[in-house]
């Protein structure tokens, strides 16, 4: 996202598509070290966009377990997946 990071849900979800248009496209080329990272990229990103459309006040914060944790207070019909973040905690931060 540009420096002045967009307000709206559904540039954030133009993006995150993006990032796993390239997840794809590096697993194809059997990178996955990069497709990783991008898959995280992408998982923000979508998170983001949900935490938007929901009134959230935009954070500079890149940490997905904390990301979902306020996703979880619109929905928390999504608390299973939590339980990846508490497996690989430290590496996904």
């Amino acid at each position: 996202m540009p420096r002045e990071e967009s307000l709206y849900p559904a540039d954030w979800l133009r993006i995150a598509e993006k990032d796993l248009g390239r997840v794809e496209h590096l697993l194809g080329i059997k990178d996955p070290e990069a497709a990783g990272f991008f898959l995280q990229q992408a998982v923000e990103k979508f998170l983001k966009a949900f935490l938007l459309s929901k009134g959230w006040e935009l954070e500079r914060i890149h940490d997905l377990e904390a990301l979902l944790n306020a996703a979880l207070v619109y929905d928390s019909s999504k608390v299973s997946l939590r339980e990846p973040f508490r497996r690989r905690g430290s590496l996904i931060r």
